[in-house]
């Protein structure tokens, strides 16, 4: 039951001793607020990392061409490997791989895209339809590139959301529209948008087909885009040293050159990020813990003071007929309320900070949305009253012990 009396005389310590209950529970709250900022901190990192993948496949290995950097098998090093579709369709065949796509960036002398008068330069990229899935691009009007495209060599053109409202003022509609890329006339099919970063919304997508027809490009092309569906790590790297195996045979240059291809493998690429988070969760909550731990050997240490300097006052009670639950209870509450009101301040002032951190720092490449789960930072709470009303039972149990006539002699 509750017992007034007793909280009021709880209330009547705290405030005669106000400088150590003050620095005993700073140092309980610093410690929940050290592992609510730390935690809120690493999941802004992890928010930033996935907000770079968002939108974006994690489950595909993207080929480039390089210049080879050794000589091999009489072929002198520094030639330059090229792609062309028959590279795509062999590397389309080898285990694990769903379907590939194919993407060159064009060099022109003039990259510049105009509609009317407005004008702008952009990155032109000549791709096959399956790159979508690669980007898992949002349609926001029209279509995205088809394989009609391809067969039939359409001047199609798709354009990214900041190519188009620079070319289309007023929100002037885009689709069927003629727009000229390096001067030749391609028909706007639609736009498209990235909920990833505006880089990859400055761009123009056109038919590969079409591409290496009107720009003189031969058959080649310089990217290679596998999708590997749900292939796991190992999969995934076999798949990259079958590439290689592949690759090195056709193009005559050494399968360890590491400059012939370059090749990036986003499976593993992502769980080296999530491996990397979870190091540092678990870094933080040693620290955090750490912290907390620090705090409650402060609360022990100042309940047993405090059980030292009130002997006297317990062996009057215990000659006057008070049990050893109700000096153990007397003490156990008082340490677990300084416990629990300081961690309260601590989770409230670290959920705070990061709020106004999330709220005026605006989101960038590899930090954003700090935050934490709150049903973890009340975890964390819990346990640090319980920890409390452990460190508290132990100079309690001492005190409940101590015989009134001992109590009494001393001073």
């Amino acid at each position: 039951m509750f017992d007034l009396d007793k909280w009021q005389e709880i209330f009547s310590t705290i405030r005669k001793n106000k400088l150590r209950t003050a620095l005993t529970g700073f140092s309980v709250a610093w410690g929940i607020f050290m592992l609510v900022v730390l935690l809120g901190s690493g999941y802004g990192l992890e928010n930033g990392v996935k907000r770079e993948f968002q939108g974006d496949a994690v489950n595909y290995i993207s080929i480039n061409s390089g210049v080879t950097s050794t000589a091999y098998k009489g072929m002198k090093a520094g030639r330059r490997i090229r792609f062309t579709n028959e590279d795509r369709e062999i590397m389309d065949r080898i285990q694990h791989v769903e379907k590939s796509s194919s993407r060159t960036y064009l060099f022109q002398e003039n990259n510049t895209i105009s509609y009317k008068s407005e004008y702008g330069t952009f990155d032109i990229f000549a791709i096959s339809p399956e790159y979508r899935d690669v980007e898992s691009l949002t349609m926001t009007s029209g279509r995205f590139l088809n394989q009609k495209d391809i067969t039939d060599y359409r001047k199609s053109v798709v354009l990214g959301r900041l190519v188009y409202e620079a070319l289309f003022k007023g929100g002037e509609e885009a689709v069927d529209k003629y727009i000229k890329v390096s001067g030749v006339p391609f028909k706007v099919v639609g736009v498209f948008d990235d909920p990833g970063q505006d880089r990859d919304v400055r761009r123009i997508y056109i038919p590969v087909s079409t591409a290496q027809r009107v720009f003189n490009m031969g058959n080649n092309i310089r990217n290679v885009c596998l999708m590997l569906g749900d292939a796991d790590i190992e999969q995934s790297n076999q798949v990259v040293e079958d590439v290689k195996a592949e690759m090195s045979n056709r193009h005559k240059f050494d399968p360890n050159d590491t400059r012939a291809l370059f090749i990036f493998n986003s499976i593993e690429n992502y769980k080296q990020f999530m491996d990397l988070f979870a190091g540092i969760r678990f870094f933080i909550w040693i620290i955090g813990i750490g912290t907390i731990i620090a705090g409650i050997v402060g609360v022990s240490n100042i309940m047993m003071i405090v059980v030292k300097e009130r002997t006297k006052e317990i062996g009057i009670r215990k000659a006057l007929g008070a049990t050893p639950w109700t000096i153990i209870s007397l003490i156990l509450q008082e340490s677990v309320l300084i416990t629990a009101f300081a961690g309260y301040l601590g989770l409230v002032a670290g959920v705070g900070l990061l709020e106004m951190v999330s709220n005026l720092i605006p989101a960038h490449d590899y930090f954003a949305n700090p935050e934490i789960n709150i049903n973890i930072a009340l975890a964390a709470t819990v346990l640090l009253v319980l920890a409390g009303a452990i460190a508290g039972y132990v100079p309690a149990k001492k005190a409940a012990s101590v015989k009134p006539v001992v109590a009494l002699r001393d001073e």
